[in-house]
């Protein structure tokens, strides 16, 4: 497993990113049974680099939380299958693992709705980090029903790490 963590700001945390986006990302591999090391890139920037990237990206003019860039076309979420039809264009020829996909998080969301929510930065951050992993897995929220799927995953997979909403 690998992930590699770019912040473009000048504020730092109290705790280490890379070190709960790898926490995160080896229990979602897990809970999703991923057969592969996987690999990760996230990027973390503010409101302001947040809203280019998602007009650039997704032509929406606004900014936003996260943002998630799946490497990977699903047919089914969480089903790994797929990629053993395209493996040149899924895993790293260097290292052999899995390309899962790019995050983007906004600190001044991130600080903001921790505050809105009553809870830790490092919970905010490692929720938007869970759902953004879901998101890499081929999981989505445009109906009730998905979004219902991808919030257990979430709350779960925080759960097993001891990542509470007290915290």
């Amino acid at each position: 497993m690998t992930s590699y963590v770019e912040n473009e700001t000048d504020l730092t945390f109290s705790f280490d990113m890379k070190e709960i986006l790898d926490k995160i990302m080896e229990k979602v591999m897990e809970l999703e049974h991923c057969p592969y090391e996987t690999t990760v890139n996230l990027l973390v920037t503010d409101n302001a680099g947040i809203q280019e990237y998602n007009r650039e990206y997704r032509g929406i003019d606004r900014e936003t939380d996260v943002l998630s860039f799946p490497n990977i076309s699903f047919e089914t979420a969480g089903d790994f299958g797929v990629v053993e039809r395209d493996e040149a264009d899924y895993f790293d020829p260097d290292s052999g693992e899995l390309l899962l996909g790019d995050i983007i998080l906004s600190v001044d969301r991130i600080m903001g709705q921790a505050q809105e929510y009553g809870h830790s930065i490092l919970r905010e951050f490692a929720f938007l980090t869970a759902h953004s992993m879901y998101h890499l897995c081929g999981y989505d929220h445009m109906t009730p029903e998905e979004a219902a799927v991808m919030e257990q995953k979430q709350e779960e997979t925080l759960h097993q790490l001891g990542i509470g909403r007290e915290i």
